[in-house]
């Protein structure tokens, strides 16, 4: 059987806004990954019975249920859309229970490296948990890696603005872990020397789609250089988040002198960059960007990771595989 045709089962923990939009999507456009089963601790939800009539095994039960599903030991990569905590309680289970699960991680609780597909991806494939950092960071650091390239980066600040309609419990729950984890993130994945996430929950109706702001102050840049750099970028991610776009071009600004607390006094190049993410609509509302890009994210990680343990293990004869 030939390895593009062969895929590895995941379980996915969570049967919220995130686990259901990825149950959806890994169904539409997995091509070595195949969701196997569907964890909730909610008997009732939406996510559990959708799964159940696709064919996933389902579970309340939390992870004790799924280490009792048939399933459990066909699974090899482990989908975790809960909250930052609970993560850290689920990984220790499973991971006592069958080592070599590899686990991407959904939460802001950072137990493995930081992950965004389009600046690092292939640098974590072999990892046992791998952390997509959070929304904002998978739609700012990017851009942040971006001018990077071009200059130093002294000081990045990102501003995340979202629906509160898509902000579920679990993403309600994790407002610190999402400033915190986003702001390491844009240090150690995005390269600046200092960095500062905010998160804006907007109560409009209608629901406004995601916006991102990004400011970064670097070394002195040619304007031109930066300005390919980051629509190189954009055209990048746009590769497994077809809404994510420029909403206006790169401002720049030249600044002599700005004393940045943490930082000290610098002078450079400030780079300004507006993004807007429009959700693809698989499971949540088109404004749900946030949810999207993080769901579309893990999807990207998960599939590259499978072909590359696919390449890795013996091909089976076509009368077993």
């Amino acid at each position: 059987m030939h390895m593009s045709s062969r895929k590895l089962k995941a379980a996915i923990i969570g049967s919220g806004n995130i686990g259901t939009d990825l149950l959806i999507k890994s169904l539409r456009h997995g091509v070595h990954v195949e969701v196997g089963a569907m964890v909730g601790i909610d008997p009732a939800s939406d996510g559990l019975a959708r799964a159940g009539r696709l064919g996933a095994a389902t579970t309340h039960e939390g992870v004790q249920g799924l280490a009792a599903l048939p399933v459990f030991d066909d699974i090899d990569i482990v989908f975790d859309a809960t909250s930052a905590s609970a993560h850290a309680r689920n990984d220790a289970y499973l991971r006592a229970l069958r080592p070599g699960l590899r686990m991407i991680d959904l939460t802001p609780a950072a137990i493995g490296p930081y992950c965004v597909p389009v600046v690092n991806g292939e640098q974590h494939l072999d990892a046992a948990n791998v952390n997509m950092v959070t929304c904002g960071g998978q739609a700012t650091i990017p851009m942040v890696a971006a001018v990077s390239r071009v200059a130093r980066v002294h000081y990045a600040e990102i501003v995340a603005s979202i629906s509160s309609r898509s902000a579920g419990p679990g993403t309600r729950a994790n407002i610190d872990e999402f400033t915190e984890t986003t702001s390491k993130a844009l240090e150690a994945v995005g390269g600046a020397a200092k960095g500062k996430a905010i998160i804006i929950l907007n109560p409009a109706e209608p629901p406004l789609m995601m916006r991102d702001t990004v400011y970064t102050l670097s070394e002195l840049a040619d304007e031109a250089a930066v300005r390919a750099s980051v629509e190189r970028m954009a055209a990048d991610v746009q590769r497994y988040v077809p809404g994510y776009r420029l909403k206006q071009q790169v401002q720049f600004e030249r600044v002599d002198g700005l004393d940045i607390p943490g930082v000290g006094c610098v002078s450079g190049l400030k780079t300004s960059v507006f993004l807007e993410v429009e959700g693809a609509a698989h499971y949540l509302p088109p404004y749900a960007g946030n949810l999207d890009i993080m769901t579309s994210a893990a999807l990207a990680t998960a599939e590259r990771m499978a072909a590359r343990m696919l390449q890795q293990r013996p091909v089976r004869d076509s009368a077993t595989a």
